[in-house]
């Protein structure tokens, strides 16, 4: 499934397009740290696919340091990631019919401050293994020092991802492995430190939050915390708000077990939104 080129202005990041034959909706996929656009084509149980099918065009970007697009591998400052989320929804302005956000661990971050910021045009959002809550058991010590050791070694591996718990299906952990477009290091010094300040300072906007929202976790998950998507939904003041902890879900639903059901609620809910 061949995306269309899309160029999002002002961002260097490269974009793409995947056009629905009769749209009802469009949606703005972000995804998650090491990852590309493309992945959600052939993997997340074809999330890509199955909503182009479902009547919705799919946007989506490299973000910088990822895939395709230019920069340091996985080296990013989230809010520039956040800066260039916010273009890549004006450029979607003038598209006919209800914008959707839907953002995954570290795109769940950008995609939640993005909003939070500026919730015009927006008609839902979705966010999976959200990274809202980063470094809440840190100690003080290491939270003060995180800025400190970004500006001086931006690009130090700091943090390693154990690919165990992206999911229970040893067959999704293998090809998340052996995917070479895949960024495989330890989490860098600055993105690690920017995801630490950036989901810090939104807990203040998230009380003003009233956009339709649905938010999907996994409660085993061990690279995102899940109580940062319960504490967001306690917190977010929307009249139309999801939480679902999946029991015992790792940090990929769409890569899990419980992936076929868990891509019928994201199309169930979007196509709820839309009618």
């Amino acid at each position: 499934m061949q995306p269309e080129q899309w160029a999002v202005p002002g961002a260097p990041v490269e974009g793409f397009v995947w056009p629905a034959a009769t749209p009802r909706g469009t949606v703005l996929l972000s995804h998650g740290v090491g990852e590309y656009a493309g992945r959600y084509v052939e993997r997340y149980h074809a999330l890509i696919p199955t909503l182009v099918q479902a009547g919705f065009n799919v946007y989506s970007f490299d973000q910088r340091g990822h895939g395709t697009s230019g920069g340091r591998r996985a080296v990013v400052d989230m809010h520039l990631l956040v800066e260039d989320h916010l273009k890549a929804r004006e450029a979607l302005r003038g598209v006919p019919g209800p914008l959707f956000l839907f953002g995954h661990s570290m795109g769940g971050l950008v995609t939640a401050a993005s909003a939070a910021r500026d919730p015009r045009g927006v008609a839902g959002v979705v966010l999976s293994s959200p990274a809202l809550l980063v470094g809440a058991k840190e100690p003080a010590v290491v939270k003060r020092l995180a800025p400190l050791l970004a500006r001086a070694l931006p690009g130090l591996p700091v943090t390693a991802l154990a690919t165990g718990g992206l999911s229970r299906l040893a067959d999704e952990v293998s090809a998340y492995e052996a995917d070479t477009v895949m960024y495989h290091g330890k989490v860098p010094a600055l993105t690690g430190a920017s995801m630490l300040t950036l989901s810090a300072s939104l807990w203040p906007l998230y009380a003003k939050w009233t956009l339709p929202t649905l938010v999907l976790h996994g409660t085993a998950d061990q690279i995102t915390d899940p109580g940062g998507s319960q504490r967001f939904i306690d917190t977010i003041r929307s009249a139309d708000k999801t939480l679902l902890l999946e029991d015992g879900g790792y940090h990929e639903l769409l890569n899990d077990e419980c992936r076929g059901r868990i891509r019928g609620v994201i199309v169930d809910w979007l196509q709820a939104h839309t009618n």
